[in-house]
């Protein structure tokens, strides 16, 4: 099966995004309850479940690196981690104006699908500290992995905690005992919710590409200068390397 091309993901990924939210403002419904501003719902939510998606996928990968001991896998790891803890960003901060305005804070500390995603969110943030500080590249794609493994693991515990807790506070909106989502809802958060997977991947497979670039460039740059062509050790982003 042959994979898409870079440009291909990216027009598949705009053309589905600007799909979903044209069906936002003009076909699904206003919310009962909170109105206009329950539709920040479709991007807030599908940036939690793709940033979410994303830390397990950079455990995978995580595995994959420590079994086989190729650097493609912990380059992609990295990258899949690295742009899930943006979409993280830019999930709590719409969650915070969906907060403000519906709650009128900005923050709630006793609900816990907001704390918990904090948590995941601030576990993540300290990927990075344990990368730079070590300056061996073996060594420090080795601890990388058992890193995203480990917090990988514990990213349901998100999920379950929504699920478990007891909350008047954050809403719960797929297949409830009150209702949840009607259809028209449903099909419009389906469809940004791909548009937004398809960003990431677009993302991620862009940030790839710049990394291999950027090593093939090095690479020449030394042959034409006389050097020795060795694997730049990098400890802010790993590099991938050519397959042998």
């Amino acid at each position: 099966m042959k994979v898409p091309s870079l440009r291909d993901n990216a027009i598949a990924a705009a053309l589905v995004l600007c799909a979903g939210f044209a069906l936002v403002f003009f076909y699904a419904p206003l919310d009962a309850d909170q109105g206009f501003i329950q539709k920040i719902f479709y991007l807030h939510v599908p940036l939690a479940m793709c940033s979410l998606a994303g830390f397990v996928i950079g455990g995978i990968f995580g595995i994959a690196h420590l079994r086989t001991g190729k650097a493609i896998y912990d380059v992609r790891s990295y990258v899949s981690i690295h742009l899930s803890v943006i979409f993280g960003v830019a999930v709590l901060v719409t969650g915070s104006i969906w907060a403000k305005a519906s709650w009128g804070k900005w923050w709630v500390w006793d609900e816990p699908t907001l704390v918990s995603f904090l948590i995941v969110f601030l576990l993540y943030c300290t990927y990075y500290p344990l990368r730079y500080a070590i300056e061996d590249r073996e060594r420090q794609a080795r601890y990388a992995s058992v890193f995203a493994i480990t917090a990988g693991a514990f990213v349901p515990l998100n999920f379950i905690a929504v699920r478990l807790a007891e909350t008047l506070v954050h809403p719960r909106v797929f297949a409830t005992a009150e209702g949840g989502l009607t259809t028209k809802m449903v099909i419009t958060f389906l469809i940004c919710f791909a548009g937004m997977a398809l960003l990431w991947e677009t993302l991620v497979r862009f940030e790839l590409a710049a990394k291999s670039s950027r090593a093939r460039i090095g690479r020449l740059r030394r042959v034409l200068e006389g050097e020795e062509v060795a694997t730049p050790q990098s400890r802010i982003a790993p590099v991938p390397r050519e397959a042998s």
